[in-house]
């Protein structure tokens, strides 16, 4: 079968069957990157974990049915995001730096830990946000397998949590050389290991992989919640590491009982070690970060340029962390003086929670789609029950990104009560925190605000 042809012919079919801005939206820039024909499985490739999100749950009926109208032997369809070189975001590191498109970071890997050593725990800068997880690492470093197995970091997107973990591997590994193993993964890439393992009859080889660490460290292991193939396999590769005093690090956006369909005996496996979360960083964690990168980039930037960034980002190290790799490259490669106002302009363009690039009229937009209604039904009066949650995430979401005003907020969503607003943003905050769904939902609209 012609690939681009066959999706060609399906995204034509499907085309006439939905909106013409939800096509647009949703299906225009996917592809149809691979068919086993042997397993009956196509590989439908999409531009971003929003969309892959969206279509599977929202459109996958529609897509399989139309792809067995044009080859009845296929049985079903795998969904992947591509990055923009093409290349899917959840190849294998070292398969990854294999390619041409490889950034300088996957180069740089250990090809048989996967771990960058970039990462340490001595570069890791500790607060009262994270003190709690970088003295359990640390303790982790010196009792591997006996003192907190499973060790088990939450914290939202951007506070550290890749370079804990990794520092750990870097440590052990340092400490131990080769007497023991450690490997590190992404959740995505063990997801993609069982699935090529099934698909191929290779699942032996991918538990020898995998059972032969001493420590097995893996990133994001929200991901593998809802994949049943991928749960049970991971619960006996978690037994069979455990029951040998292997350790295992797992890192997570939210604590194990509010990851959505994670199977009952998994999340009490995580739930058995030590749980520990890191927060937002206090200003002065922030501030210690800034100098510990320039120091360690040996450039010269003043004070208040880093004072100025650690006070206005709040939120998220990654965005200081560019903000600087702004600074050095205006300052440092194209001369430029740094002023309060240019500095305030890297700001905006850095940071993805600026009001630059979002603003409430966009949160309406993206909620409405999100939700399959139009805007006007977010503002308009009405008490519909299609529409209450929506409006209420709405009015969440202005507060949560926007730090908008009550009545603000109340008065751009249909002239309501600045109490209906409070009473709505501490609904969805406390569901936010005990209802894995309302989270995922609010997940993947912050997703799809800061990508926009």
């Amino acid at each position: 079968m012609d690939v681009k042809k066959a999706w060609d012919a399906v995204l034509g079919d499907i085309e006439l069957q939905v909106s013409r801005p939800n096509f647009l939206t949703w299906l225009k820039n996917s592809e149809l990157v691979e068919q086993n024909e042997k397993a009956g499985v196509v590989t439908v490739a999409l531009p971003n974990t929003f969309t892959k999100e969206w279509v599977k749950n929202k459109y996958h009926k529609l897509i399989l049915h139309a792809l067995r109208d044009i080859d009845s032997t296929i049985k079903n369809v795998d969904y992947v995001v591509l990055n923009k070189t093409g290349v899917p975001r959840s190849v294998a590191p070292a398969a990854a730096a294999s390619t041409a498109q490889s950034s300088l970071l996957e180069v740089n890997l250990d090809p048989q830990t996967n771990l960058n050593p970039k990462y340490s725990l001595s570069s890791f800068i500790v607060g009262s946000s994270n003190e709690l997880a970088h003295a359990a690492a640390q303790a982790v470093v010196e009792h591997i397998g006996t003192r907190y197995n499973p060790l088990f970091i939450y914290g939202k997107v951007g506070l550290g949590k890749t370079h804990l973990i990794q520092g750990v591997g870097n440590e052990i590994k340092e400490k131990h050389a080769s007497r023991v193993n450690v490997l590190y993964t992404t959740s995505e890439n063990f997801i993609r290991d069982v699935v090529q393992a099934i698909r191929h009859k290779r699942v032996e080889d991918m538990k020898k992989k995998y059972r032969r660490v001493d420590v097995l460290i893996i990133d994001d292991i929200q991901f593998i919640g809802g994949k049943s193939a991928t749960e049970i396999e991971f619960f006996h590769t978690f037994n069979a590491l455990h029951e040998q005093n292997k350790q295992i690090i797992l890192s997570s956006d939210r604590p194990p009982a509010a990851i959505a369909e994670l199977e009952e005996r998994l999340r009490s496996r995580f739930e058995g070690g030590m749980i520990a979360d890191i927060s937002y960083p206090d200003y002065e964690t922030r501030l210690a970060i800034l100098r510990a990168k320039r120091e360690l980039r040996g450039v010269h930037i003043e004070d208040w340029i880093l004072e100025y960034a650690a006070q206005t980002i709040q939120d998220n190290i990654r965005e200081l962390e560019g903000v600087l790799n702004k600074i050095v490259f205006y300052q440092n490669h194209k001369g430029e003086t740094i002023d309060r106002r240019f500095l305030e302009k890297i700001i905006g363009e850095t940071s993805r929670a600026s009001s630059i690039h979002i603003t409430p009229d966009k949160i309406i937009k993206i909620v409405a789609r999100f939700f399959d209604i139009t805007s006007q039904d977010l503002t308009r009066r009405t008490r519909k029950r299609e529409v209450v949650e929506p409006r209420q995430i709405c009015m969440y979401l202005m507060r949560d990104i926007l730090k908008l005003s009550y009545p603000y907020i109340g008065e751009h969503l249909g002239k309501r009560d600045h109490t209906t607003v409070i009473h709505a943003c501490e609904k969805v905050g406390d569901d936010v925190r005990n209802k894995p769904g309302i989270n995922q939902k609010i997940m993947l609209l912050k997703e799809q605000l800061y990508q926009s």
